[in-house]
């Protein structure tokens, strides 16, 4: 249990513990099984999922489906191959039955109803933007349910990104969070990750401390100009922005070296914003609540957004699991569409190199779990690659689920060696993946309609060859005409043809002449 207090140092008396103090005391419980933990093939755990994206409300709205994401940890159900895991998961709304049999379909040498007593599911059926983990501690007797549901003593909870929301339930439910406590989670905004790449000296572009007021951002934008006379366009950016929704460019062009604010000031009118819903009234009335920063754009005609990833273990040690290369897109390629693993063997082994710096600083100050360092690459006038830390991320990313994915699914490891994945049969692995393959005219399909697809086709995941196309954010399918696949091949273009196969079979699926079939009438008589 979960001590409340602690001795004051006067006699008969105790203090209240924070709820840090508490959180870290039920973390203590994490290394001293941690080893079991990782090795969960072995491991005899109760794992509860809470797959809450708990960021600020107005950014996560700029996502369409946002509240579908709460799917992208489903991926965690792969986890009940080992036949002593017990799974926990918690989601908004109830989850389809299809999507939860599509996945335990994907557990090679489990029995189907086996793995299914395993996994208990918990909603909370409430469809509002609030986030899962606010919804979650507004039912007492839901958390009640939960704590009665899990052997606490083998227990242990993992989230998206935690706050002092999945701090407090944590100690409600009396089970050690598998995460950051959210009182570091200032390393993980765009402020706090300047902080941290400027104490570990890795390479990152000029810019400002965190302001928040809009006269505050004129004046760094102008001592950025400054002391930069020849930069032609900057990044302003909300401080705990989201995939790169809440970051805006400025033109600096035909400014000269010393602006003046009120010239600034006519810019930011100007300025091109990444998430379509949003203007310059709406933005920065956004500043004085999540502060912003300005840095400097890295221009070039070739450039890349690869990023690392990396885990921190509760004994502090710093694992190295990732590198990919980011598909990105938006009006300036800033919104974060899909990824591609590995990372492009020019710069793959630099990329962990930083992300074990910066690793070991975060791990210094007691971060924990899950960490991603996103770089930009551009090319200098020498042909050199110009290779620059843009941001941190302190919780599970759009790279955690795929590469998770394929862990779980080819139980291989990652070798930092070559910075490549390898299968248990020693076969190099690579993978395609995005969160946002859609079009309006998917919309209306329904999760048994994609499998319709993609089995015709023959796509789905084989886990005999351990390649194909497995598939996530379903739930978003119907509504929004938007789903999430990874496409898992023994070599990059087969991954890319994989990818490219799957999109196709979707755009057939929903051609005129598809759509037509559907309108003949059936008949058992026409049946071959």
């Amino acid at each position: 249990m979960v001590f409340s207090a602690i001795d004051s140092g006067v006699e008969g008396t105790k203090l209240p513990r924070s709820p840090s103090e508490q959180v870290r005391l039920l973390q203590t419980q994490l290394r001293d099984r941690w080893q079991s933990v990782d090795l969960f093939d072995t491991g005899d755990y109760d794992i509860v999922v809470i797959p809450s994206v708990t960021l600020d409300s107005h950014e996560l709205q700029k996502v369409r489906g946002f509240l579908h994401y709460e799917e992208r940890c489903l991926f965690s159900l792969i986890r009940l191959r080992n036949p002593r895991t017990r799974l926990i998961y918690v989601t908004s709304q109830p989850l389809h039955p299809s999507i939860i049999d599509y996945y335990l379909q994907l557990l090679p040498g489990i029995p189907f109803s086996h793995a299914r007593n395993r996994l208990l599911l918990f909603s909370t059926y409430e469809a509002s933007p609030k986030s899962l983990t606010q919804k979650i501690l507004e039912r007492p007797r839901l958390i009640e349910r939960i704590r009665r549901a899990v052997r606490r003593d083998r227990a242990y909870a993992i989230c998206y990104n935690a706050t002092d929301l999945e701090r407090e339930l944590s100690i409600k439910l009396d089970i050690p969070l598998l995460a950051t406590d959210p009182d570091l989670q200032n390393f993980g905004t765009k402020s706090g990750s300047r902080q941290i790449f400027a104490e570990c000296e890795v390479p990152h572009p000029d810019g400002s401390a965190l302001v928040h007021t809009v006269d505050d951002l004129a004046q760094a934008t102008q001592a950025l100009k400054q002391r930069n006379p020849e930069l032609q366009r900057c990044v302003v950016k909300l401080d705990e922005g989201f995939s790169g929704e809440g970051n805006a460019l400025l033109n600096l062009r035909e400014l000269d070296d010393r602006p003046s604010l009120p010239k600034i000031y006519q810019r930011f009118q100007t300025m091109r914003f990444q998430s379509s819903d949003e203007t310059w009234e709406t933005f920065q009335r956004s500043i004085p609540e999540l502060g912003a920063i300005v840095e400097a754009f890295i221009e070039g005609e070739v450039k890349r957004s690869p990023s690392v990833q990396g885990r921190i273990s509760p004994c502090g040690k710093v694992e190295i699991l990732s590198t990919h290369d980011q598909i990105l897109g938006g009006p300036d390629g800033q919104i974060f569409l899909g990824c591609e693993f590995p990372a492009y063997v020019d710069y793959r082994l630099q990329l962990q190199h930083y992300g074990q710096r910066v690793g070991d600083r975060l791990a210094k100050y007691g971060a924990l779990e899950r960490f991603g360092v996103d770089i930009v690459v551009g090319q200098r006038d020498n042909g050199q690659g110009d290779v620059q830390a843009s941001e941190i991320n302190l919780r599970k990313g759009g790279t955690t689920h795929p590469f998770m994915a394929m862990k779980l699914l080819t139980k291989g490891e990652y070798n930092t060696e070559d910075g490549r994945f390898y299968s248990l049969q020693g076969q190099a692995k690579y993978y395609k993946a995005t969160d946002k393959l859609e079009s309006d005219r998917y919309q209306g399909l329904l999760p048994s309609d994609l499998m319709d697809a993609i089995a015709f086709n023959q796509l789905h995941f084989d886990t005999s060859t351990e390649t194909g196309t497995v598939f996530h954010l379903m739930g978003c399918l119907s509504e929004f005409g938007k789903v999430g696949m990874t496409s898992i091949g023994n070599s990059r273009g087969e991954a890319e043809a994989l990818y490219s196969q799957v999109a196709q079979a979707l755009d057939q699926e929903t051609s005129d002449e598809a759509m037509d079939r559907l309108t003949t009438p059936f008949s058992w008589a026409t049946m071959p």
